[in-house]
């Protein structure tokens, strides 16, 4: 909860719903312009691992925005996929990076939070594709106060929105190759 910057007066105010919910992760952000993924896998049919499901999303993320010529990459203990670019637009975003010593900013694209139940796989990802980024500054996301690391869209980074079904369709392609499985429409 200290990681929502906004009272209950203030959301209701700008029309924001918060929902507490029980999954891996710290608060998030779900709205227009993203893909929230929720694959539901019964993992004793893939693997019994749960870190190897979360990074085998990452590498869905990564693998897609890699199409848009964007290189997508891991952080040591923070989840999700992050992008870098110099710090400048921040997109509507209100926090520059701490230090001026860099001009590097770490920003994450796609975040995820799982839970599984019984190796039953619930919850997942939410992937900024055309999101506006202004919602971040509600919260801290993910619970990630560094003020080096912050948040990005795919549409953010390369200037101009992006058909949704194209991406999606890069997504469930990518999924079926790292997961080794067929998607039914």
């Amino acid at each position: 909860m200290e990681n929502l910057l906004l009272s209950e007066a203030e959301l209701v105010e700008r029309g924001i719903e918060f929902f507490p919910i029980n999954r891996g992760g710290d608060i998030t952000f779900h709205g227009p312009g993203q893909i929230v993924g929720y694959p539901i896998l019964d993992l004793e049919c893939f693997f019994t691992d749960v870190h190897r499901y979360v990074r085998n999303i990452e590498e869905v993320i990564i693998r897609t925005i890699a199409e848009y010529g964007i290189e997508g990459f891991r952080i040591k203990d923070y989840t999700g996929v992050w992008t870098s670019e110099v710090s400048g637009d921040l997109g509507g975003l209100q926090r520059p990076p701490r230090s001026p010593e860099t001009s590097e900013v770490q920003r994450k694209i796609c975040a995820i939070g799982v839970h599984l139940s019984r190796w039953t796989t619930l919850h997942g990802w939410a992937f900024n594709v055309n999101t506006p980024l202004e919602y971040f500054n509600h919260i801290i996301p993910c619970g990630i106060a560094d003020e080096d690391k912050t948040v990005t869209s795919l549409a953010q980074l390369l200037g101009h929105e992006v058909d949704m079904e194209e991406v999606k369709g890069k997504l469930k392609r990518h999924f079926a190759a790292v997961f080794e499985c067929k998607i039914v429409d």
